[in-house]
């Protein structure tokens, strides 16, 4: 497997805060079948000041460290990228780094408030010839007021990544409700760990993956831990896996949808 949304390099954000966490985590990552992780620490002005070189060389200084440990685990480079203004100017520069160098970039939303004009910045990113991968919507406290929105990002060119701990009820009901809802609705193309340590955001994908595979089957799982993931990594055109998304009226109550999900897929 592939995890393309981690924050294991050491003490540059909110993620791992020694080289002994880092290493630690990239054991348990190996022992749960990932093979090749993306460092993807916070780019957040005024917060998390990093950027793509220093994303870089903290990339290349721990997987000399993995290497020496005998860790067989792959990192490439890439960012946790909050829209802020000057954004598109940027990712040309290279301060900020896409995923493995390739057109897709984790974009991630603020987490209590729907941030103006989000539709258009994403498309104008779009239309750049960049596709962004928008990290965990389903975590989101205002997905529920602003659903369709998603949708059309999708429709718009956008991938989602939903987080494999939301499936297994880690964030608790709500976001598994809506992380079920993202997948059953054919809006995902990516499981990630996005992990921070060795607790309770631990860099595991195989749980949240049996859940997928419940819900989707075993083809669609493995395109979201695996093959898609390459295709982000081999920069391969979006539509190489396209999801198709039309544009039926969803049911309203999410309580209500969430018990459905769980009488049908225990």
């Amino acid at each position: 497997m592939i995890d393309l949304h981690s924050h294991i390099l050491p003490g540059i954000d909110d993620g791992a805060k020694t080289l002994e966490m880092s290493l630690e985590m990239a054991r348990i990552a190996v022992a749960d079948g990932i093979h090749t992780m993306a460092c993807t620490p916070h780019i957040y002005p005024g917060m998390y000041m990093n950027d793509g070189p220093g994303i870089e060389r903290a990339r290349l200084t721990l997987q000399a460290e993995l290497d020496q440990a005998g860790i067989p685990l792959r990192l490439v480079t890439g960012a946790d990228v909050h829209l802020v203004p000057g954004l598109l100017p940027q990712i040309k520069s290279g301060q900020v780094p896409t995923l493995n160098g390739s057109r897709y970039l984790l974009l991630e939303p603020p987490h209590t408030a729907a941030p103006p004009r989000f539709e258009d910045a994403v498309f104008k990113l779009v239309a750049s010839g960049y596709t962004p991968v928008i990290t965990h919507p389903e975590r989101l406290t205002w997905v529920e007021g602003h659903y369709p929105v998603f949708r059309r990002l999708v429709q718009q060119g956008a991938w989602m990544q939903v987080t494999a701990g939301a499936l297994t009820g880690m964030f608790g009901k709500r976001p598994q409700y809506w992380g079920e809802r993202f997948l059953g609705d054919g809006l995902t193309h990516v499981l990630a760990t996005d992990a921070h340590s060795t607790g309770r955001r631990l860099p595991r994908l195989s749980e949240g993956l049996a859940v997928a595979r419940r819900l989707l089957g075993e083809e669609e799982a493995r395109k979201l831990v695996l093959d898609r993931p390459q295709a982000i990594m081999d920069n391969l055109p979006p539509d190489t896996f396209a999801l198709a998304v039309d544009d039926e009226p969803q049911p309203s109550g999410w309580r209500a949808w969430w018990q459905m999900l769980r009488r049908n897929h225990g």
